[in-house]
């Protein structure tokens, strides 16, 4: 469909260029003189800089965020709207009859993300509500008397192929709704539980999977606290019983979880999914900084695109105080008011992704409209819904749901190679799978954001943290009279301990939902999360890593991010301690942009140990023998590195998994291989597909070695001398509805920013993700912005996003800042009255 739709807008292009040129521009906003916005109260003044960072000055708090939504709506209405659609389940309302929105639709109404918001507008503060309310007026002032094509382009080139109706006005709801999508995005361990589940239809053995799922290796990279002696009371299984057993190998449930797989997949990636999506943060407390007072830095690790996900944005009271107590700025999501990370005049703080465990899966029994709960079947929870589809036919869709959540392995339609197996038609009934997740309660997140940018010190972090229900996002702070703190937040499920279960209790695996112990027991209560303030060493970090030592409560998950990233951070600010030196935002930022590879470090001295008798296939390796282990873009070590590791991987696992659980690469797989490593004869290293042979590790690295020597050769040189891994490694940024290989040339190279060559990689301080199951070495995920806060001068504090403030691709802003941030360098910062103003180029007055 929306080739046709490009297709018709390079007819337009061709046709004149004029014409072409007037409608590319006309939504760009006004940034200077006045404006007259319905429901204002006072008047309101907007200074943006040469970047075209919005700096909003208001009387009332319901004034900044009314300018706020305008603003916003402004730079960024159809990326607001596409969100919306997508967290209603209505994306193919928008661009029509096309398979994947329509997928992507049953998925999202499945989970129901639009009316858990529906029900948290009843949970929300009344003060959240009233901003909620301004925000919403805001925009709508913005929409009234604008059509499509004056509100942005791609409406216009929706209406090419579809009917394109007037945008409808902006509702507090959708606000809340797109918390559900941030929740989704970084959600914990679903990956890895659905992971273990179909590793074992392949393996047919607990032990072989164990082995792909290592403990954290605490040993080797230090949790984010050390909280002493205390005792997990939650014990676990360990292994799977033969009824588990059983059960994981048969086909009918393996078939049941991978329509579950398929469900989960078609949901579009809003903010970040898979390797990569993590995130660093460190705070360093004054005695270790030039100022003599905290710094603290933030780079969260998404998917990337084009417009990026974060929104720049100053919210100033004309007056601080009581009546009006906002003075803060950061990096904003379009569509909902207040700042998510930044800082205000007292305290700044950094998010990142926790992984604590809130997602579970119960394999259900069912048998017509009813499922199994103990020795009883009761009746499924039943409801249908019409999906519209722009210029196609309704779609009716039945979700079913248990005591759980929702039913979906039912979301949609069962693929071929799927459509074989048979039903399993017993007195059991068949096998389904649902889901049970925090954020599918109404909670009030929605509260949390705007006590985040009302906070003055712990005591108020630990308070708004008890708000922040989901997603579980690690929090570090620092205030401006010097203390520095961790704080966990997140609503965290209690699991019972079951030692006699066949499965085991603690959220690893999918579990039996007709087994009553296995239910969620509550909630972690929000006073015995885990929390740290002016910790003894003088800083933390917290990047993904475990938050605790296994076998300390509150129990989170087992499956953290291994901890690589944080590890060479708490190296380099160690280093710069004892070396005597002081840190400031240029050591920051310096570690920010830190592209020593961790694989690297395990992995090179036995590669170069294998004997390559051919001198040809042998001049890889040799690059090696002097490699600093930085994967610079110009490094051709690094990019010969990664196509061994891609190959490795390939020749070691690909044989013995299915396709949706081959390695990405990621922070697991260096553990996995690692331990591999010192079992040279493990079954995982024998190619399964030769007859008659049995391979041995040393076989498997030499093999990894040769064919990346030749894939090299063909993709960039003959030369190794020419070889440079950002040409490899490239991120190419893509429109969400006009940037995707389907759309003819000449459109996608509008709405796309030229493709850059990165540094980094996966696990990586640099995080430059890339996928190694695709083959691809294109950045998947990575720093979505950068921030560093120097508590002792604000306005010495820095800060980059990836694209740009603007959504429209005919902006100047649209990706000014894509360049500044792929170099790793970034932007001044203004916080105080007079450096903001003598950093503004532009400014508007709104006016009632």
């Amino acid at each position: 469909m929306l080739l046709v739709v490009a297709a018709l807008l390079v007819v337009a292009l061709v046709a004149g260029a004029a014409f072409v040129v007037v409608t590319v521009r006309r939504p760009l906003p006004q940034a200077s003189g006045e404006i007259e916005v319905p429901g204002l109260e006072g008047q309101v003044t907007v200074l943006r800089d040469a970047r075209g960072v919005p700096q909003i000055y208001a009387d009332t708090p319901e004034d900044l965020f009314r300018a706020q939504g305008f603003v916003q709506a402004q730079d960024r209405f159809f990326e607001m709207d596409y969100r919306r659609h997508v967290t209603a389940g209505r994306l193919a309302e928008l661009v029509g009859d096309n398979p994947d929105a329509i997928a992507a639709d049953a998925v999202t109404r499945t989970f129901g993300w639009r009316q858990v918001a529906e029900e948290e507008w009843d949970v929300v503060s009344s003060e959240t509500k009233s901003y909620l309310q301004a925000y919403a007026e805001g925009v709508n002032a913005y929409l009234e008397n604008r059509s499509p094509s004056e509100i942005a382009i791609e409406y216009t080139v929706l209406g090419l192929q579809v009917d394109v109706a007037e945008p409808e006005p902006w509702d507090p709801v959708d606000s809340l709704a797109w918390l559900k999508a941030m929740a989704w995005d970084l959600r914990g361990n679903y990956d890895d539980e659905l992971d273990r589940a179909l590793a074992f239809g392949a393996l047919q053995d607990a032990g072989r999977v164990a082995e792909l799922f290592p403990a954290y290796p605490s040993d080797v990279n230090a949790p984010i606290l050390d909280p002493g002696e205390l005792e997990n009371p939650q014990q676990v299984a360990l292994e799977l019983g033969p009824e588990a057993r059983a059960a994981y190998g048969s086909d009918h449930l393996q078939s049941a979880l991978e329509a579950a797989d398929r469900a989960l997949d078609a949901v579009p990636v809003l903010v970040g999914r898979g390797e990569g999506t993590g995130s660093n943060s460190w705070v360093v407390s004054g005695e270790h900084t030039a100022s003599g007072m905290p710094i603290l830095a933030n780079d969260p690790h998404l998917s990337l695109g084009a417009p990026g996900i974060w929104a720049q944005v100053g919210l100033h009271c004309n007056e601080v105080g009581p009546d009006c107590a906002f003075d803060v700025a950061g990096f904003s999501f379009a569509g909902f008011p207040g700042v998510i990370i930044g800082h205000n005049a007292q305290l700044a703080w950094g998010l990142t992704n926790m992984g604590a465990d809130v997602t579970d899966f119960f394999v259900e029994r069912v048998r017509d409209d009813t499922y199994l709960r103990g020795d009883e079947w009761v009746p499924l929870e039943s409801r249908t819904e019409t999906l519209r589809v722009a210029g196609g036919d309704d779609v009716e869709l039945e979700i079913r749901s248990t005591v759980h959540g929702p039913i979906v392995s039912e979301a949609i339609p069962a693929t071929e190679s799927a459509v074989g197996t048979p039903a399993l038609d017993t007195r059991l009934g068949e096998y389904a799978v649902s889901l049970q997740w925090t954020a599918l309660e109404p909670g009030r997140t929605a509260d949390a954001v705007f006590a985040f940018n009302l906070a003055q010190d712990a005591d108020d972090m630990q308070e708004a943290a008890a708000l922040f229900e989901v997603p579980a996002q690690n929090i570090v702070f620092a205030t401006t009279d010097g203390h520095i703190g961790y704080q966990a937040p997140g609503k965290i499920p209690v699991r019972a301990s079951v030692p006699d279960a066949p499965v085991p209790s603690d959220g690893t695996w999918p579990r039996d939902g007709s087994d009553e112990r296995y239910d969620w027991q509550g909630y972690v209560p929000s006073e015995e999360m885990p929390r740290v303030v002016d910790p003894a060493e003088g800083f933390v970090v917290a990047a993904n890593q475990a938050v605790l030592p296994a076998g300390v409560a509150p129990f989170l998950t087992t499956d953290w991010d291994y901890g690589y990233r944080s590890q060479r951070i708490r190296q380099l600010l160690e280093a710069e301690i004892s070396a005597g030196r002081t840190v400031d935002v240029d050591t920051m930022n310096e570690i920010q942009v830190d592209d020593r590879s961790p694989y690297a470090e395990v992995l090179v001295p036995l590669l170069l140990d294998q004997e390559i008798e051919d001198g040809f296939a042998a001049e890889g390796q040799e690059l090696l023998a002097d490699w600093d282990y930085r994967t610079d873009t110009d490094s051709a070590a690094a990019a010969y590195f990664a196509a061994v590791w891609r190959n490795l991987l390939e020749l070691t696992f690909w044989d013995d998994l299915p396709e949706s659980a081959r390695p990405n690469g990621g922070s697991r797989w260096l553990a996995v291989v690692t331990r591999l490593l010192d079992d040279p004869t493990n079954p995982f290293w024998d190619d399964r597909q030769t007859v008659s042979v049995v391979e041995t590790r040393d076989e498997v690295l030499t093999q990894a070695l040769v064919s990346a020597r030749l894939d090299l050769t063909v993709e960039q040189s003959k030369q190794p001398s020419d070889w440079a891994w950002g040409t490899l490694h490239v991120l190419a940024l893509e429109h969400p509805i006009l940037g995707g290989e389907s759309i003819p040339g000449p459109v996608r190279n509008w709405v796309n920013p030229d493709p850059v060559r990165m540094p980094g990689g996966s696990s990586i301080v640099n995080a430059t993700a890339w996928d190694a199951a695709s083959g691809s070495f294109d950045v998947t995920a990575g720093p979505s912005m950068r921030m560093v806060v120097d508590l002792g001068d604000l306005d010495r504090s820095t800060w980059v996003t990836v694209t740009g403030t603007s959504g429209h691709p005919a902006s100047k802003h649209y990706a000014d800042q894509l360049k500044t941030w792929a170099r790793g360098e970034t932007f001044e910062w203004p916080f105080t009255t007079q450096a903001v103003a003598d950093a503004g180029t532009d400014e508007l007055t709104l006016v009632p």
